[in-house]
């Protein structure tokens, strides 16, 4: 059944918002109160231009927490268990942010601009008031707020075609979270190796939103030669990579989870000798080990996707949640990934996904996914 969202003045619409209407964008999500392309009206040629050719996002959604001043990078270190000690300027990081408890609130990737300026390019959570109010309470010099930066994603194996394109040959020497400050055609922007794919790619953070279709027109104009084409951040690219997504995988609310259930244990420096929030709380998860682990799961036939976590089951039993599946045409199969007991066998046998029309059964495996 379709359903319409209201866009109302609660709802904020990024400066790519019109030049989407113009490419057909034909449904919206809502991130970080924004709304977000959902697709442009046929899902699997946007999955194939993903795979095999290139692809313009609008993930303007994806909100900058800037941090400045003398103590941003003392705040910066203190929110993230991951020691940023060697994080030079033009270099991002991959950053778990946990509350005091272990849980984790957000994995954004950091960006150093300066020795006195940070992003944390965030997943969907208000992070700008938690880093806000833990800088005043430790009565740090840091102002904490949210520029006018919205990010274009251009990804696919042609990305690097379009980029070079763009911006000339030097953005085949980036390296993966690196970036740099410049300006194209007038336009400042923050360019940068990375995107929400495995498939490779940039992103161009737009520094002013009063020029967001004249951006989008630019890349498209690139892209021509290379079919570049509309889509969004793709569901079944990232469950066959194995890429997290907070929001699905975890959430403070409801379906909270540590970084060592997440596997991102290797990003938590508990030898470093920095203080940092939920110390304490992730030590003693390290001592004991976690008490869940996140998996890939394959689920028998072609079930429909509720569009939520689901119970994973054995017998009656609740020994997990299924995160979020879909079918992969690359695999053949219907594929997601959960997080479950960590006691619970890779072989265990008898896992049933619980949907609300009946039972799926289940198995465990790998992620990445691989053909097997």
């Amino acid at each position: 059944m379709p359903f319409q969202i209201s866009i109302g003045p609660n709802l904020r619409k990024s400066p790519f918002f019109d030049a989407t209407v113009r490419s057909g964008v034909r449904g919206f999500s809502v991130y970080n109160h924004m709304l977000i392309p959902g697709h442009f009206g046929d899902p699997e040629v946007e999955y194939d231009r993903l795979m095999t050719g290139v692809a313009m996002w609008d993930v303007a959604a994806q909100r900058q927490v800037e941090l400045t001043g003398p103590d941003a990078g003392r705040l910066a270190q203190y929110l993230t268990p991951r020691d940023l000690t060697a994080t030079r300027i033009g270099q991002g990081r991959y950053v778990p942010l946990c509350d005091h408890e272990g849980w984790l609130i957000n994995d954004p990737v950091l960006l150093k601009l300066a020795e006195d300026r940070y992003w944390l390019s965030v997943a969907d959570s208000d992070i700008h008031l938690w880093a806000a109010a833990i800088g005043r309470e430790r009565r740090w010099d840091v102002a904490v707020s949210e520029p006018d930066v919205s990010p274009l994603a251009i990804q696919g194996p042609k990305a690097v075609l379009v980029a070079e394109a763009l911006f000339g040959s030097r953005v085949r020497d980036m390296r993966y979270f690196g970036f740099e400050e410049t300006v194209l055609r007038g336009i400042p922007l923050i360019l940068a190796r990375s995107g929400w794919s495995k498939q490779g790619g940039f992103e161009l953070y737009l520094r002013d939103g009063a020029r967001g279709g004249e951006l989008w027109e630019m890349v498209a104009e690139a892209g021509a030669p290379y079919g570049i084409g509309p889509g969004a951040p793709n569901d079944i690219e990232r469950l066959e990579s194995g890429l997290i997504s907070y929001g699905a995988d975890m959430r403070w609310q409801g379906a909270r989870a540590d970084p060592f259930e997440m596997g991102l244990g290797a990003l938590v420096d508990l030898g470093a000798g920095h203080d940092f929030v939920g110390r304490a709380a992730l030590e003693r998860i390290a001592a004991q080990g976690p008490a869940r682990r996140r998996v890939g799961l394959i689920l028998d036939g072609r079930p429909v996707p509720p569009g939520h976590p689901v119970p994973l089951a054995m017998g009656r039993e609740t020994v997990g949640r299924v995160c979020e599946f879909a079918f992969s045409r690359r695999f053949g199969r219907t594929i997601g990934v959960g997080i479950v007991r960590a006691d619970l066998a890779a072989g265990a046998e008898g896992l049933t996904a619980v949907l609300e029309d009946g039972t799926v059964p289940a198995r465990i495996t790998p992620i990445p996914f691989a053909d097997q």
